[in-house]
């Protein structure tokens, strides 16, 4: 993002970074950029097609170079419409919602957004706002009716301190919960953070690890764990990979709803579930109702004696399968994808988890 910001570059390349795409479709659009915007082949996969709707609703010029609906796209100018108010659906990405909301304050008249369906990641959405305040620009969010109103108005340049990453920090509760005996400080988190994972806390409380917050952050110490557990991931999608695996190698039976989402990511995260869980002993199975998922264990000689994870270039992939070495011997193929949110994800896990050999 930041290397694209002070790029003059006519092509934007995010690679494989999704918000990236999607925050940049908007910015370049909006302030009548000419950009071509790419990435790599998975992210020419990934849907954009209800982001670049709205925004040609408001007086973009985009267009497709390949494939309508995915990347890459152009950008070549903005002329702003009569149109201020446009409908969204809610339940598909909160990246295109943030995109929008973002852009918004310098739409000649704002923006009212109308947020269709049921609303996922809403804290994602909330986080946006709050920040948009903190620089100056106060939206109205009516939830009764899922309309967020925006003003016109300048972003002023104000000081913020940037805090620690919780989805990047859900990796070591799981290490916690799958260790023998472990306790975990993690420094710069908040206990009330507007980030959706920090319901990484509640959530890994009933597998068996306490969080205890002070000035410095959290520390994580083991429990008792309790025999199961349903969750409903519609606002932290990016955890359901990391409590699955947990729990396959706990032996904790989990379902789970509000994962639909994850067909859009980086890969096809229920697919890749699906495949890697079996390799240590355990099955994600949809269950016909409610779009509900279970994850359970399968019988013992099913599990690889040193299973190898594929990742599919997917850094979620990598991190939430490394805590099973806890257990038991694991290979992580292409562990260089944590590189995309977690450069240093490696280092720190080899003074927790003891040696690690990495090969490319």
């Amino acid at each position: 993002m930041i290397r694209l910001l002070k790029a003059e570059d006519p092509v934007a390349d995010v690679l494989d970074a999704g918000t990236t795409m999607r925050f940049l479709t908007a910015y370049f659009a909006i302030t009548g950029q000419d950009k071509t915007l790419t990435g790599t082949p998975r992210m020419q996969e990934r849907p954009i097609g209800i982001l670049v709707d709205a925004l040609r609703a408001l007086g973009a010029d985009i267009g497709y170079l390949q494939n309508d609906g995915f990347p890459p796209i152009v950008t070549r100018g903005f002329e702003p419409t009569e149109t201020n108010q446009i409908a969204i659906q809610g339940d598909v990405s909160s990246q295109y919602i943030s995109a929008l909301l973002m852009v918004a304050p310098i739409i000649p008249g704002g923006l009212i957004l109308e947020l269709t369906g049921p609303v996922s990641s809403r804290p994602y959405i909330e986080m946006t706002l709050q920040q948009m305040e903190h620089f100056g620009v106060k939206a109205q969010a009516d939830w009764t009716t899922n309309t967020i109103t925006v003003p016109a108005t300048p972003y002023v340049p104000r000081d913020y301190a940037v805090e620690s990453d919780w989805s990047g920090a859900s990796y070591w509760f799981s290490t916690v919960a799958l260790a023998d005996d472990a306790e975990i400080e993690l420094l710069g988190l908040k206990e009330k953070s507007l980030q959706g994972d920090s319901a990484i806390v509640d959530i890994m409380r009933p597998l068996g690890v306490a969080s205890t917050f002070s000035e410095r952050g959290v520390r994580l110490t083991k429990v008792p764990a309790k025999e199961s557990l349903s969750w409903d991931f519609t606002h932290c999608p990016d955890l359901a990979q990391t409590v699955a695996v947990c729990c396959a190698v706990k032996g904790i039976p989990l379902t789970l709803t509000g994962i639909e989402s994850l067909k859009i990511k980086e890969t096809d995260r229920i697919a890749a579930l699906q495949a890697e869980l079996q390799k240590i002993g355990a099955e994600l199975v949809e269950v016909e109702t409610n779009h509900q998922y279970v994850v359970r264990q399968l019988p013992s000689h099913a599990a690889q004696s040193v299973p190898s994870i594929h990742t599919y270039e997917d850094h979620r992939m990598a991190m939430a399968f490394a805590p099973v070495a806890m257990q038991r011997p694991v290979v992580i193929e292409d562990p260089g994808v944590v590189a995309k949110s977690y450069p240093s994800f490696w280092e720190d896990f080899a003074k927790v988890a003891g040696v690690t050999q990495l090969e490319a």
